[in-house]
């Protein structure tokens, strides 16, 4: 059954290079001289240095290579999705889309899968999210994540497909909780990367890594969510990878604010997106986030890290 995997960043080329001891995988990118580049050298200079692609993975700049696969793994960034999915509408009908993506949409409040749905309507969306880094993916070092479906036999089939010796998927059907999880472990850990830059110390970050992922579990509730899905590697096993790692962009991100230091304008933060995509969910939920409310006034500029740490910490004493 042929692969593809659609966004040629560092994780989608990870998912990829993993994915074809399997067998042939394409890979799509966006960029028809960065395709070239990488089937020239047969390595992600950019995005992903030093990791050799196999020579069972094809780099194409081509949108047809993506019609000729009957499972696509959509590694496209967050808000980007709605677009590219509209874009490729034609040769993606019928297929098994499976989003790799962490975040809320801005525009519509909704998650990858909602949006593949309401955009390709006779394709079956899944979720492949949880604890990872791109260079662990890709250098075959154990990883395990969630694998989410809503249709219990085309998850199964999925759990198999994209399983390996070292990449080891758990398969669930609450696709709503791997979604939030994943989105917003990304706020939380901007949120600890100020408090680590700013010099708050290690007890201040388990404090928000605590309260965030009761902020989780809050939104959760309120969308239909599994409590279980997001005590497991999709919510929490995320949130403890992302929160206490300077691989993570997010968590970097969070640290230049902290420290006052410049970040690559170019850089993908979905965490900061997301932020801004709770705040308007909090209020048509009646939901009280004050984790990503602050991080969404940090990454707007409208507050500082003392401020932020203020305003967190003058907040009601009450029972846990």
């Amino acid at each position: 059954m042929k692969i593809a995997v659609a966004g040629a960043g560092a994780f989608g080329t990870a998912l990829a290079v993993a994915l074809s001891s399997h067998g042939p995988v394409t890979l799509w990118a966006r960029d028809p001289d960065q395709a070239a580049d990488m089937a020239h050298r047969r390595e992600n200079t950019h995005r992903l240095p030093g990791v050799a692609l196999p020579t069972d993975l094809t780099v194409t700049s081509d949108p047809a290579a993506l019609a000729e696969a009957e499972t696509i793994l959509l590694a496209v960034p967050a808000q980007r999705l709605g677009g590219w999915l509209a874009d490729h509408r034609s040769g993606l009908t019928g297929k098994r889309l499976v989003s790799c993506c962490k975040g809320i949409d801005l525009e519509t409040l909704k998650g990858p899968a909602a949006q593949i749905t309401e955009s390709i309507p006779d394709a079956t969306p899944a979720v492949l999210t949880g604890p990872s880094f791109a260079a662990d993916i890709a250098q075959r070092l154990p990883t395990a994540l969630t694998l989410a479906c809503a249709e219990p036999e085309t998850g199964k089939a999925l759990q198999t497909m994209l399983s390996t010796p070292v990449l080891r998927l758990y398969r669930t059907t609450d696709v709503v909780g791997a979604e939030l999880g994943g989105a917003l472990k990304n706020v939380i850990a901007i949120a600890c990367g100020v408090c680590i830059g700013a010099g708050y110390g290690e007890s201040a970050r388990a404090a928000l890594m605590t309260r965030g992922f009761a902020e989780m579990q809050r939104l959760g509730a309120a969308l239909g969510a599994r409590p279980d899905t997001l005590a497991g590697l999709s919510g929490f096993g995320d949130l403890a990878l992302t929160c206490t790692s300077e691989k993570s962009r997010n968590f970097r991100y969070g640290l230049a604010i902290g420290t006052g230091n410049s970040f690559d304008p170019n850089a993908t933060v979905e965490g900061a997106a997301t932020a801004s995509a709770l705040i308007r969910l909090a209020r048509q939920l009646a939901l009280d986030l004050p984790i990503s409310s602050v991080v969404h006034r940090l990454t707007m500029g409208h507050m500082d890290p003392d401020a932020a740490l203020g305003a967190l910490l003058s907040r009601p004493l009450k029972e846990e």
